[in-house]
């Protein structure tokens, strides 16, 4: 059987805008073509009576239209990064083949299955029909379309190049959502591994040890001190659990909100995993490869320098290179070549601050900068692999040591009881 969505909606003289938290209903509908042949599908639309008129348009007969229900458990969805990143590839594709603006929100918006992703291009589309500029209606969403995306869509329009600049868009989200991906990979690995040492170690001490400790008390015999010190944190963790659970999860919520609220402990943080092995050569390279690409495609897109320093400065994902770029971007506004900015803040490698100046010197700022953030970009994807070689015997010697400790604990009487039979 044949099935069709209803994706065009009813064109009007002044479209009312849709509510910025309000997400269309979908509508799921049976009907005939004009050859009388039966098709079904689904179509966004305000109420039952506009979903109808926009199969009519199309030439469908609707003989059954009603609202799809979520279910109990149903999430409207959110919005990611990676979601504006395909998007963003999207949209470029489209208006690069020739498709209207609207057109294409309007097929985005139907064909994608995030709710919240839908109702967000829903609004964008219908700012646009009532004579928004497309930076204009995107602005209106800060929350997913940050600044430096705003200003490259604001220049892409001036220019009259809109299609170029979302491709170019397109490319530096998809590079940069790979690149995040890869730092979550390098420190979730270690922080996954003492997880499970934690947990493993806790089932042993609250459900293992104390079958032990009554096997021991009927030795009648004094029990090596190892042995006692963990009969010790068995007993402890036992009867405390409730405790350590919540000063853990206390403590985690004060590091939290100290983390959000005070610049200094972020700055204090930042240092600290810069200064960790290998985790930190990637943050390094990392912070290098975002600020060279996001530098080197605003100004590709016509921004001045100093105004794409003060845009970039908020896109390297690190406080300690954030208050840098700034500290830069002074510099270039008094007269300074952004090399020897550079070297100022004496936190860029060598190689980085001579590419730019031979960037600046030939007038291919740009070019150089994207050859930088290639670079930096495999660099930390070895790095990443590389690490995970390290964790991998790191995490058998973690937790074979605690789980082995434990058993000789409770082991130890035994042998002492057969020493002296």
């Amino acid at each position: 059987m044949a099935t069709a969505t209803a994706t065009k909606t009813a064109t009007r003289k002044a479209p009312a805008p849709v509510q910025r938290g309000e997400t269309m209903p979908v509508f799921k509908w049976e009907g005939t073509d004009k050859r009388g042949k039966k098709m079904h599908g689904e179509v966004r639309a305000k109420n039952v009576n506009l979903a109808k008129a926009d199969l009519r348009k199309q030439g469908i007969n609707p003989s059954k239209v009603a609202e799809r229900k979520a279910g109990l458990f149903a999430k409207r969805g959110k919005i990611t990064a990676q979601d504006i990143a395909t998007f963003s590839r999207q949209i470029a594709t489209m208006m690069a083949s020739g498709v209207p603006m609207v057109q294409a929100f309007d097929l985005i918006a139907s064909g994608t299955k995030n709710a919240a992703l839908a109702n967000m291009l829903n609004a964008i589309k219908s700012d646009i029909e009532g004579g928004s500029s497309l930076h204009e209606a995107i602005g209106r969403h800060p929350l997913y379309f940050d600044e430096l995306y705003r200003n490259l869509v604001k220049a892409g329009e001036s220019a009259g190049v809109l299609d170029t600049v979302l491709d170019t868009v397109a490319s530096y989200k998809e590079n940069i959502e790979a690149l995040k991906g890869k730092i979550k990979k390098a420190l979730f690995y270690p922080a996954a591994v003492i997880a499970v040492a934690i947990i493993v170690s806790a089932v042993l001490l609250i459900f293992v040890v104390p079958q032990f400790k009554t096997v021991f008390a009927s030795f009648g015999a004094d029990l090596p001190a190892f042995t006692l010190l963990v009969l010790g944190m068995s007993e402890f963790v036992v009867g405390y659990w409730w405790a350590i659970l919540l000063i853990a999860m206390g403590a985690g919520y004060a590091f939290v909100e100290a983390y959000r609220r005070s610049n200094a402990m972020q700055h204090l943080i930042a240092r600290i995993l810069l200064k960790l092995p290998v985790i930190g050569g990637i943050l390094h390279a990392s912070a290098v490869a975002r600020f060279a690409r996001t530098l080197a495609l605003t100004f590709k897109s016509g921004v001045p320098l100093v105004e794409a320093l003060e845009t970039v400065a908020g896109a390297t994902g690190n406080i300690i290179y954030s208050q840098a770029v700034l500290k830069m971007k002074e510099d270039v506004a008094v007269g300074y070549s952004l090399a020897i900015s550079m070297r100022q803040v004496n936190l860029f490698p060598t190689m980085v601050e001579q590419m730019t100046s031979i960037g600046e010197e030939a007038g291919a700022l740009d070019t150089m900068l994207f050859k930088v953030a290639e670079f930096y970009e495999r660099e930390v994807n070895n790095a990443v692999d590389t690490l995970t070689s390290l964790l991998e015997p790191f995490i058998i010697v973690i937790i074979g040591s605690m789980v082995g400790s434990l058993v000789i604990a409770m082991y130890l009487p035994i042998f002492k009881l057969g020493a002296v039979v």
